[in-house]
């Protein structure tokens, strides 16, 4: 088990009619697809958990926006947590498996 929790994002309609906005291809993000699953610091309660939440959720609704989007001129101004939680659908889960035998890496650290 991991010293860590695990936080789930989907997106909500606004995220997608943002998305929709910036190209009229019509290619957007779905909401049955793929989801991003962030490694979060672990919490005991929920209490404990959107203390958590509120902690991380500015560097996760960056992350997304630029997942779709790389210009942060073009996200919106509004990226409070109330604006986070109407753009995102979020699952908490406290406890974290790790099945592997591996070493856990993290591609983005140097060495």
């Amino acid at each position: 088990m991991l010293n860590r929790a695990a936080l789930i994002v989907r997106p909500k309609q606004p995220f997608l009619d943002w998305a929709a906005s910036l190209d009229d291809s019509g290619l957007v993000p779905g909401l049955a697809g793929e989801h991003t699953v962030y490694l979060i610091p672990e919490f005991e309660s929920d209490e404990d958990g959107r203390l958590v939440l509120k902690h991380v959720y500015a560097e996760i609704f960056e992350r997304e926006l630029d997942s779709w989007h790389t210009d942060p001129s073009a996200w919106p101004q509004k990226r409070d947590f109330k604006t986070f939680q109407e753009w995102f659908s979020i699952d908490l889960h406290a406890v974290v498996e790790d099945l592997m035998d591996d070493v856990l890496v993290d591609d983005d650290l140097d060495g």
